[in-house]
């Protein structure tokens, strides 16, 4: 995996974070992620081993406050090893890093942080690989590979609260995984530019009878 594959957009790094993209982008703003844990170039990238410390900020937030948090993130982060780390999290699956901190009486352990954030972006991956973007498929719509069924459309159909049920009937090409690979690629790849017309399925017709007038 090249280097570059290791920086997210900040829909990705959200995806993978268990967050929002608006709570990606607050930690860059306010400057709680420290600035080796991103990069702000020509678009802002979130390294994906940071996800772990987004995770932990969040998650941990009934728990400690946000100096606390804060505090947590900058003492982990003022190692080398750990700006290696969250850029390399290719090697996590061999061997996952070990952050922990000591703050007063506290004993923070990140362990499951580092966890979550390695399954998730596994997800991605294989999101990834599952979707292609051809030119000669749809103008370059991502499809999943090997059909010519749209991800943004199974999205669109599950945002409108069609059921997983239906659409693996509409779509007897796609497994259970397929479809949960589509829609999470969807949410970390909203589409770019000015919305193409998605299609969704026709939700269930309503079993409402509307009365009719008796004739005199």
């Amino acid at each position: 995996m090249a280097l570059e594959a290791e920086l997210l957009t900040t829909a990705e790094a959200a995806v993978v974070s268990g967050v929002e993209v608006r709570d990606v982008n607050r930690l860059i703003d306010e400057h709680i992620l420290p600035e080796d844990l991103y990069v702000n170039a020509d678009s802002r990238r979130v390294w994906a081993g940071s996800c772990a410390f987004i995770r932990f900020y969040y998650g941990a937030a009934e728990a400690l406050t946000a100096p606390e948090r804060k505090y947590a993130i900058d003492v982990v982060c003022r190692e080398a090893k750990t700006r290696d780390a969250v850029r390399l999290i290719k090697t996590w699956r061999s061997k996952r890093p070990s952050w922990r901190v000591e703050h007063s009486f506290l004993m923070l352990n990140f362990d499951r942080f580092i966890a979550d954030t390695l399954t998730e972006h596994d997800k991605l991956t294989r999101a990834r690989a599952a979707i292609v973007e051809d030119p000669d498929i749809l103008g370059g719509t991502p499809v999943i590979k090997g059909t010519r069924v749209p991800v943004h459309d199974i999205a669109a159909s599950a945002a409108a609260g069609i059921s997983r049920e239906r659409i693996a009937a509409a779509y007897p090409s796609l497994t259970d995984e397929l479809i949960e690979l589509a829609l999470l690629y969807a949410k970390a790849t909203p589409p770019r530019g000015r919305p193409r017309q998605t299609r969704t399925l026709m939700p269930a017709s309503s079993s409402r009878k509307i009365a009719r007038r008796r004739r005199p």
